[in-house]
């Protein structure tokens, strides 16, 4: 039975990794090559020109995802964290209404989202701006970081919270002094997701953008693809490059994130 697992596991991380092998091989071969009728598995006399056009001309877009998916981490977590906690610990009047309703955001397609929101911002004048795609993107974000975070923050001991306040800490140092540095798991598995959400979003970042401005890396592959769509090498390079803070970020945050969606599931 061990070594049924392992075979699969060892299948899956082979499955996961054979788009990321084959993106690099393509990113590192001269454009030619890669319309050969069998294309080489090595990159035999490879060349870096993809990353150089790349970053000549999607490093900005890189730049602007950056900032725009930290930005809605920072909402989301500002948002839904305190939510979390009056769901949790305190006795809000409809608080089970308020989850279903959460539970039933998420079920609206992505497409009516954003043809909504092109109509609000557009009378606010948040097209082409970084402020319009945070809020856009945190959309989507916060009703997930609400629904995970409570269920985290309802395992935590409730005499913790009423200790606090017996110690005269109202409601907002309870949650900053107590909730908060408990929470450090779920906090940073909500983040990284709203993250990856933010980072990988290419259907607000069409709608609300013109390009004119700035673009997310998302839109900037898309248009990429349009305009050079016979310089493999650099498209497989620019998707590399947009691949790898996100990998970064999944290594880096592993440990917190395993612990963050699995504290919650027991309740002792």
């Amino acid at each position: 039975m061990r070594h049924a697992r392992t075979a699969a596991g060892v299948l899956i991380v082979a499955v996961l990794l054979f788009p990321l092998y084959w993106m690099v091989n393509a990113s590192l071969q001269p454009s030619g090559a890669l319309l050969k009728p069998s294309p080489d598995w090595f990159p035999v006399g490879g060349t870096l020109d993809g990353y150089r056009k790349a970053l000549t001309s999607q490093g900005g877009h890189l730049l602007s995802s950056v900032l725009i998916a930290l930005g809605t981490v920072v909402v989301s977590l500002a948002v839904a964290a305190p939510a979390s906690y009056a769901l949790a610990q305190l006795k809000v009047r409809g608080g089970t209404s308020i989850v279903f309703a959460l539970l039933i955001v998420q079920m609206i397609p992505g497409i009516v989202m954003a043809n909504s929101l092109y109509t609000v911002f557009g009378n606010l004048g948040l097209i082409d701006s970084y402020l319009g795609l945070v809020l856009a993107d945190s959309t989507a974000t916060i009703p997930f970081a609400v629904l995970l975070l409570r269920a985290f923050m309802v395992s935590i001991p409730r005499e913790l919270s009423e200790a606090s306040r017996v110690d005269g800490a109202g409601h907002w140092r309870t949650f900053f002094s107590i909730i908060v540095p408990v929470s450090r798991n779920a906090l940073v598995t909500a983040g990284l997701f709203s993250f990856l959400f933010a980072w990988a979003d290419f259907l607000f970042a069409v709608t609300l953008t013109t390009g004119q401005a700035f673009q997310p890396i998302t839109v900037g592959i898309y248009r990429f693809v349009g305009n050079q769509s016979a310089d493999w090498n650099g498209v497989m390079a620019t998707a590399v490059l947009a691949s790898v803070p996100a990998a970064v970020l999944l290594v880096v945050a592993q440990r917190f994130v395993v612990a963050g969606l699995t504290s919650g599931a027991v309740k002792d």
